[in-house]
Formats: C-alpha cells, sequence, structure tokens
C-alpha cells in the first residue's frame, strides 16, 4: 500500500498489559496498514505489547518515568512532526495531551477517548488526583476536538461530569481482529486443558479491586462444591496477596490458578467451559467481547459500563448483580450444564467489533477519511 503524507499519532504512557493499551496497539496498527504514517508516543518504552507491534509503528520514546514529566518533550514533538490527528487514551494522559497541543499552539486535530465511567472511578480511587479527575475532565476536556466514549454509559457519564453532547463521539473498541482467531487456535500445553479433565472457569483482568475476583473465587467455591471444575484467573495486580489468602482460606489451593500475565491468553479463552467477567464497574471490557467472539459461554455482572450493551441485555451471555456470589454461581453452573452458545453472537460481536469498522470510525473522528 502506498505510504501516505498523512501523519497520525497516538499517545499514553506505556503499553501495560490491559484493554486501554491492546485497543491502541490495534488501531495503530490499522491505521498503519491504511497506509497512514503511524507514530506511537510512550512516556516510557516498556510493556507486554511491544513485542506485538507491527514495523510500520515508529515508536516514539519520550523517556519520562510519569505522564506528567513528559509534557515538555510531547511539546516538542507537536512542533516537529506536526501530525494531522492525535489520539490520546487513559484520563491523566489525556490532560497531558490537551495541554501540549495548546502549549504548542499546531493545528493537530486532537481526539481523546475515555475508557471508564469517570465518576464511578472517582469515587474509588486511592489518590487525591484520581478524585479530582472529574473536575479536571470537566474543565479540560473541552479544548478536544472530540471525545470519544467506548459506551453509551460512558458517553452518559461525560455528559452528566459536565461535557458537552455535541464534543463526545461513541465508538466501540477494536477488539475482533484477524489476529484474534489465529492466537486462539495456537497449542495449549496446560494439563488442566488435556481431554477428560474437568471443565475450567476462567477470568482474565488485572487484579483489582474493580474487577472482583475475590467474588468469583468465592462463587467458585459454592461450584465446586456441586460439580468437579477449576478457576483460573489470567492478570496481575495489587489484589494478589488478597486473591491468595482467599484461596487458602476457603482451601481451594488445588483447584485455582493465577499463573499471572500470559502471552497468549486467547488460547486459553477459546478452550475455557466459561468465561466470567465479575467486575464493580467497567467501560467496555474487551476480554467479554473476545470470549464471545471466539465462542466461549460467558457470565457477567450487570455492573456500571458497557457489560449490558455487549451482551444486549442478555442476548449473548447471563447477567448477574454486582457482588451477588450465589447468583453469579447459579449462573455459572447453568452455562456448565448447558454449554450451548447462542446463535449468532460469534458474529455479531465481528460486526460491532471489529478492527476494519472502528478503524473507519475513527478516521471519521480525527478527520482523515
Amino acid at each position: 500500500m502506498k505510504l501516505s503524507t498523512k501523519r497520525v499519532a497516538f499517545f499514553l504512557p506505556y503499553l501495560g498489559g490491559g484493554g486501554a493499551e491492546r485497543v491502541i496497539v490495534n488501531l495503530a496498527q490499522g491505521f498503519a496498514k491504511h497506509g497512514f504514517r503511524v507514530d506511537l508516543i510512550l512516556a516510557k518504552v516498556e510493556g507486554p505489547y511491544l513485542s506485538q507491534l507491527s514495523p510500520r509503528v515508529q515508536v516514539v520514546n519520550l523517556g519520562s518515568r510519569r505522564v506528567l514529566y513528559c509534557l515538555p518533550s510531547l511539546v516538542r514533538y507537536l512542533r516537529r512532526q506536526r501530525p494531522q490527528a492525535m489520539l490520546s487514551t487513559l484520563s491523566h494522559a489525556n490532560i497531558i495531551a490537551l495541554w501540549a497541543k495548546k502549549i504548542a499552539r499546531v493545528p493537530t486535530r486532537l481526539v481523546i477517548r475515555e475508557t471508564v465511567t469517570v465518576r464511578i472511578n472517582a469515587a474509588h480511587a486511592p489518590t487525591l488526583k484520581g478524585k479530582l479527575m472529574p473536575y479536571l475532565i470537566r474543565f479540560f476536556y473541552s479544548w478536544a476536538d472530540v471525545v470519544v466514549a467506548n459506551s453509551y454509559e460512558v458517553a452518559t457519564d461525560l455528559f452528566k461530569v459536565g461535557l458537552s453532547p455535541e464534543k463526545i463521539k461513541i465508538i466501540y473498541n477494536p477488539v475482533v481482529t484477524p489476529e484474534l482467531s489465529v492466537k486462539a487456535e495456537e497449542p495449549l500445553n496446560h494439563l488442566w486443558f488435556r481431554p477428560g479433565e474437568p471443565p475450567v472457569i476462567l477470568g482474565v483482568g488485572r487484579l483489582t479491586k474493580q474487577k472482583d475476583f475475590s467474588a468469583l473465587i468465592q462463587a467458585f467455591a459454592l461450584v465446586r462444591k456441586k460439580c468437579p471444575a477449576r478457576l483460573m484467573i489470567l492478570g496481575e495486580g495489587e489484589e494478589r496477596p488478597k486473591l491468595e489468602a482467599l484461596v487458602r482460606e476457603l482451601g481451594l489451593e488445588e483447584d485455582v490458578a493465577l499463573p499471572g500475565l500470559v502471552d497468549n491468553p486467547y488460547k486459553f479463552m477459546k478452550r475455557a467451559a466459561v468465561f466470567v467477567l465479575s467486575s464493580r464497574w467497567e467501560g467496555l471490557p474487551n476480554a467479554l467481547i473476545e470470549a464471545l467472539a471466539l465462542g466461549t459461554p460467558v457470565v457477567a455482572t450487570d455492573c456500571p459500563g458497557g457489560v449490558r450493551e455487549i451482551l444486549e441485555d442478555g442476548k449473548w451471555g447471563y447477567l448477574v448483580p454486582i457482588g451477588d456470589i450465589k447468583a453469579l454461581a447459579n449462573a455459572i453452573l447453568n452455562a456448565l450444564y448447558k454449554p450451548q452458545f447462542p446463535e449468532g453472537a460469534i458474529g455479531r460481536m465481528a460486526q460491532r467489533f471489529g478492527l476494519d469498522y472502528v478503524v473507519m470510525e475513527y478516521l471519521k473522528a480525527m478527520d482523515l477519511g
């Protein structure tokens, strides 16, 4: 494909193992396939997704330990390279991107992407900066050319924070990519997934209070009393000691595994008997979409965020109340005993969350297509 003269930049702190970072990697590579010159600007160059980047994506290292400290470097980048458009994601990085454009005084079209219900996120934030984020968003997000919300509930929350509805555009995450099914078919050499072994219930995400994996572990304890099963949670985070202690307390050491981050979670998703999302709140959970796109039955809490949107009011999977251990266990048992997958779910996920479709929506938002 002929290389465009248009330069597009994507900005975020680093390529950690979260959903927001995965979305940016997918978008950057999608834009590169469309022929754009793509710069991926990172405050610090680290994270598990680095190895997944296409050579067509140019990584720009701002060399800062913290996002705030990279402001001067980002201003210099904008003045020197003057990209036609820049997309930023994650609330604190978005504020820095807005300041940088204001200081640089360049015509770059700045689109910022919000991934969480900011008021709920602030209520649970452990730091003053996090608790003040809705006020920062109310004041500074108006500087953006477009504010992308990744679900209707996130968009509604931004409106309630004080943003003009004319500024907000809803674009779902580009989750279903050609690589998804390829990676899902890679061999999985794990004892738990051999023929004849008990079914594996899978959770994926950061080990944080938001994901509420303690509820999943407690629900699994009830499931385990009814039938042979195992629970695996892929991810890392500050809640690990608490979760490991809960596993020991419930006597589940032989049947619960927390292997941390893995390079390819999709081969686990593809082979899991049930995927469970136990979150207290979300933006638009990529892992839930991925599990559905791979044909895995799902159970999810009806939490604030895009979960009900994804499942279309329970059409594609079980919805249960937040923190209801018994309801969660019963839904998991139903999914195990009645593993029929809703017809049309795979195609529906590809239609709504496919990379090509979402890239076209971002091209419009960034005034590039």
